[in-house]
Formats: structure tokens, C-alpha cells, sequence
């Protein structure tokens, strides 16, 4: 296996020429002026790639790879993903809507989350894609939707595992959820798809994100195969997918270190082998969304004005929390750390700097970077933050302030 990820830390993954950063072989300088504007998102189709293969090459080749849309919903850079992942996992109509116009086969797309709309599951009944059901209640209203439509829909159980996902930056399993059903009121689900002749599938377990612990990791997917196995003796067919979520986590900041997937892969091979023994039938799956983009994306502002506030630096840039709120800090982080983040034009600089990257909102939570290193920069440089290919400009409240939208290319 290749013990090497194409992808480590942050800086690494794009290159530098005459000290300005490469984004799909473009020059920084050169890609802005072909997008036309500032700000904007640049997503690398080639580390999407390099990310895939470098997967393939450490977990069995029976394990399929799925893309989770609500880590990145552009819809180029879910066309690109359609292409070399095996299947996608949406979680709201409008990214069925974007899933389904790609070569994706619709049987190989789920949707998931609480509170789906009726008229988001009478869309993905008659589109033929997996439902994960997350109550009892809309179990009913898939049913309900079903018999007006004549189709006998595809359906997995979502499950809220008695255990979690420890040391992942979210926890979506484990004690009271809103995510799922509980482990224990399952057996009476599977009892409910089967009087009412529902297609079974098979089941979805997402314990938590954001882990780059691999033991943890490797925990969690025991576990959640444990828990398909016994709960197979009260489904109504054979269990045909076994999602067993991805949690993957990327490393964002000083001191964090990539996910070691070579043990992560080794593990999975006896989960391969116990699923094949077991639940013969079952194909077991890794949803993965983060893991797939994250460090593939920048985003991309520039700098508007330089001022000097009683001997700190800051770079007031056109781009800020309205964009990129996590790189603000204001999208789960309890204590601020920075992104990554350079002056891609000048990312090593002939002088250095502490700077502060603020943006143009009049808020003083629009902050992207606080007492950096960074090139010593001026007027109409441009800001790079890394690690924001996923959970970027969607996640963002782009219409704060009503400030101009960014634009999102994929290169």
C-alpha cells in the first residue's frame, strides 16, 4: 500500500512558481484575471484525483467510495466527483436536483437528514434514489408518498448507534440525536418496511466528522459493523448496502497531523471479510465528503487597504466571514485558531510580516487571519486561505451585509 498521502499538510499540495501559487498548473496571478473578479473559491480537479486514487490504493477494493454533496455542492466539482466515486449521498432537494444531472446512476444516491419536506421525499421516490429514513414519522410519509405514486421505493435505516465517534469534531451519533433512529427502536422499523412492503436496503451509520484519530476511526467501523450483524436477523431481505459513514478529518491547524489511512485500510479488510461471511449480500460502503475536497480548494480575495492601528497590521481585504465563515472561526470552533492561509502572489515575499487578514464586513467577527506570518503585503495582493474546498462558500452566510457573491471555479 502507498504509505504516502498526495496530500499532507497545508502549503504542500499546491505548488509555487517565481513565488507565486499554482492552482491546477494556473498562476494565481493569471487565474484571477481569467475569473474576472475577486472573491472567489478555485477548486484543483487534480488533487480530486490524486485524493480518489490515493484511497483506492489503502482500503479494500470491495469497499465503494461515496461523495457527501453537503461538503461541496458546486455543481462542476459534483460532475467531476460523479466520475471517479461510486455513488453520492445528498441531503436536501436541491442537491438531489444537482446529483441526479450527473452520469451518477440514480440507484447509487441516497438522501439523508432530519426533517425531510414531503415533497423532497415524493422527488426522491420518483427518482429511484435510496431514502435513509431518520424516524418513525417519516417512515410513514415515505410510505404515504409511495402508494400515491405507485412506486415501491428504496429505503436504508439511518441508525443512531448506542456509541459515537470519539475525538471527531462533531458527534452525530451516541446518545440523544436528532439524526437516525435509536439502535434499540430499529428492530420495530424494520418490522414497519416490511408490513408496509417497502424495498429494503440496508443501513446508514454516521457516528461523527472531522476524526483524525485512526484508532477512533477503526473503533467506530467495528462497531458499526457489529451492529448491522445483529440487527440483519430483523430485516425483511438481506441487507444489500452497509454505509458506514467516513468521518475523516483533515488537518487545519498547528500541530494537527494527516489521518494515517494505512491502518485505517488494513482494518478494513477484516471488516470486508466479516461482512462477506456474514451478510453475504451487503456491500459496504465509506461516505465520505470533507476527506474528498477539503484540501483541495482555496479561496481567493484581495486586499483593498493596509493600515497601521497603533503598530498591529491589517490587510483589509474584499472578501471575509460572508464567504468563508469557518475560516473566521464562527462554525464550531470554541477557541479562534487560524487557517492556513499565505499572500498567494507572494508567498514567500522578500520581506515578513505579523498581519492580521480582515474583511470588508462591519463586524469584528470578520476575521480570517489574526497575527500571521505572512509576505509583507500591499494593496491589490491577493489573500489565499487554505483547506476550503469543503464546507466553504455554502456554509457561508453569503447574503450578511448584502455584500458582492464570490464565484466558485473548478480548474
Amino acid at each position: 500500500m502507498n504509505k504516502t498521502p498526495p496530500t499532507h499538510t497545508a502549503m504542500q499540495q499546491f505548488p509555487v512558481e517565481n513565488d507565486c501559487l499554482l492552482v491546477g498548473g494556473i498562476k494565481l496571478i493569471q487565474l484571477a484575471k481569467r475569473v474576472g473578479c475577486t472573491p472567489f473559491y478555485a477548486y484543483d480537479r487534480s488533487l480530486l484525483n490524486a485524493r480518489i486514487k490515493y484511497l483506492r490504493e489503502n482500503i479494500p477494493q470491495q469497499v465503494h467510495i461515496h461523495y457527501a454533496l453537503k461538503a461541496n455542492p458546486m455543481p462542476a466539482v459534483v460532475q467531476h466527483m460523479a466520475t471517479i466515486t461510486d455513488g453520492m449521498d445528498v441531503a436536501s432537494g436541491k442537491e438531489m436536483k444537482v446529483a441526479l444531472d450527473t452520469p451518477m446512476p440514480a440507484s447509487e444516491i441516497s438522501i439523508a437528514g432530519p426533517g425531510k419536506r414531503v415533497e423532497e421525499l415524493s422527488s426522491a421516490i420518483a427518482a429511484g434514489i435510496t431514502l435513509h429514513i431518520e424516524s418513525e414519522t417519516e417512515l410513514t410519509r415515505i410510505n404515504e408518498e409511495a402508494l400515491k405514486l405507485g412506486i415501491r421505493p428504496r429505503v436504508a435505516v439511518r441508525i443512531n448507534p448506542a456509541f459515537e465517534l470519539k475525538a471527531s469534531g462533531m458527534k452525530m451519533g451516541g446518545g440523544p440525536k436528532q439524526f437516525g433512529i435509536d439502535e434499540e427502536r430499529v428492530p420495530d422499523a424494520l418490522s414497519a418496511i416490511k408490513a408496509m412492503d417497502l424495498q429494503f436496503i440496508g443501513f446508514h451509520i454516521f457516528s461523527g466528522s472531522q476524526n483524525l484519530n485512526a484508532e477512533s476511526i477503526i473503533d467506530a467501523q467495528k462497531k458499526s459493523v457489529d451492529l448491522a450483524m445483529r440487527l440483519s436477523d430483523h430485516c425483511p431481505s438481506p441487507i444489500l448496502k452497509l454505509n458506514i459513514g467516513g468521518g475523516f478529518g483533515i488537518p487545519y491547524f498547528p500541530g494537527e497531523t494527516p489521518l494515517d489511512l494505512t491502518q485505517i485500510g488494513s482494518e478494513l479488510a477484516h471488516r470486508v471479510e466479516e461482512v462477506q461471511r456474514n451478510l453475504p449480500e451487503a456491500r459496504l460502503i465509506l461516505e465520505l465528503g470533507r476527506y474528498l475536497v477539503g484540501e483541495a480548494g482555496i479561496y481567493v480575495c484581495r486586499i483593498v487597504d493596509r493600515k497601521i492601528s497603533r503598530g498591529e497590521v491589517f490587510l483589509i481585504a474584499d472578501g471575509g466571514l460572508h464567504h468563508h465563515l469557518a475560516a473566521s472561526g464562527n462554525f464550531g470552533q470554541v477557541i479562534r485558531k487560524n487557517y492556513p492561509a499565505t499572500i498567494g502572489n507572494r508567498v514567500i515575499g522578500s520581506q515578513r510580516e505579523i498581519a492580521s487578514i480582515v474583511g470588508p464586513l462591519c463586524t469584528p467577527l470578520d476575521l480570517l487571519a489574526n497575527k500571521m506570518d505572512l509576505a509583507k503585503a500591499d494593496i491589490g495582493d491577493l489573500v489565499v486561505i487554505y483547506q476550503s474546498g469543503a464546507y466553504g462558500y455554502s456554509a457561508s452566510p453569503t447574503a450578511f451585509l448584502s455584500q458582492p457573491d464570490a464565484v466558485e471555479v473548478l480548474v
